[in-house]
């Protein structure tokens, strides 16, 4: 039987948080679905809503292919160079 302490400490991170968007008017969306079923379906009805609300474009879906993972690094790479601010969601 192996015991694990869940108070031990990690690794120190350093993380920080995208600075907020001052509008959403004309903003570039891009959706990040995680392979559940109906995610896609879902978070598109999401970006709708702000496309009719804010005015925003909605780019096409980025997608990773393990609903428990990070994505990708070069799908998060590319989606920084095309998009304001992602949507991500659960399916099911």
């Amino acid at each position: 039987m192996r015991l694990y302490d869940p108070t031990a400490s990690g690794p120190e991170r350093h993380l920080n948080r995208a600075p907020a968007l001052a509008a959403l008017q004309g903003k570039t969306i891009g959706i990040l679905e995680n392979g559940k079923f109906n995610a896609a379906e879902m978070l598109q009805e999401v970006a709708a809503l702000f496309e009719s609300r804010h005015g925003c474009v909605v780019r096409p879906l980025y997608s990773k292919t393990n609903a428990s993972a990070p994505a990708d690094a070069e799908v998060l790479k590319k989606a920084v160079g095309e998009v304001d601010f992602l949507i991500t969601g659960l399916g099911d």
